[in-house]
């Protein structure tokens, strides 16, 4: 993780139970973080970049997903950064099982681009966006809060061109809520398959960001879908999206 290997970071003043690490005292207000992978340096790499911020508080680590899950039911933090390649259980099915909570909390993959094919599992099990573990600090810090505010981290450039490569593989009947979109909810699900945020779809379709905003809202729920990962996998798995065409989707569209 460039700017975070290598940097000298302090030992996590918490408790220990059974290998993972619950920190001491109460969380200051903001984005509570928990942090599961199974390399120490990673965690306290993270952790030592996370608590350097004011909104952001670690409350714990774990090595593994079985223990991630333990401490995420225990500690209900708003945000899961998850590794996908663990021993005991892996990021896909730790965030599968958080899924099923009543409330579960947002899981943000981290990965390395070798992991590609297993981002798509995660995503597909409910995780709100990935994050590669080399990212810069900056990017770090900005991926935590877009998805701390509810939002899915999606890359236009990086995220697209992975659903669009794996969401291939099995290609899904539409379902039947589809029919029940608008023409230009439809539009407007097309655009968020392609990685546009509610800003830019307005700019394309010359729309209020209010009005797109309910465009996405009234899609989501009309489909039954958790949040924009979901409609964009959907997408392409529906075959709206076609991976590798230009689905109608150019400047003129």
């Amino acid at each position: 993780m460039s700017g975070l290997v290598g940097r000298e970071t302090p030992e996590v003043d918490g408790a220990v139970v059974d290998g993972a690490v619950v920190e001491a005292g109460a969380a200051p207000p903001g984005l509570r973080v928990l942090i599961v992978d199974d390399q120490a340096v990673v965690r306290l790499g993270f952790s030592a970049l996370l608590e350097s911020q004011d909104d952001l508080a670690v409350v714990g680590s774990a090595g593994d997903g079985q223990q991630g899950v333990r401490l995420a039911r225990q500690l209900r933090p708003d945000i899961v950064l998850m590794d996908i390649r663990m021993p005991v259980m892996d990021g896909i099915e730790a965030t599968r099982q958080l899924m099923a909570s009543d409330a579960p909390p947002r899981v943000l993959v981290l990965t390395t681009f070798d992991l590609d094919d297993y981002v798509y599992d995660a995503l597909r099990a409910g995780a709100s966006g990935f994050l590669l573990k080399d990212a810069t600090p900056e990017e770090i810090l900005s991926a935590v809060r877009i998805v701390g505010r509810g939002e899915a981290l999606l890359a236009p450039v990086v995220t697209s061109r992975l659903i669009a490569e794996f969401a291939a593989r099995a290609r899904l009947v539409p379902p039947p809520e589809m029919s029940s979109l608008t023409p230009r909810e439809r539009e407007v699900l097309l655009l968020v398959a392609a990685g546009l945020a509610n800003g830019e779809i307005a700019r394309r379709l010359c729309l209020a960001d209010q009005t797109v905003k309910s465009h996405v809202s009234s899609v989501l729920f009309k489909l039954g879908l958790r949040d924009r990962v979901q409609a964009v996998i959907l997408a392409y798995e529906a075959g709206l999206v076609v991976p590798g065409a230009g689905n109608g989707l150019g400047s003129g569209a």
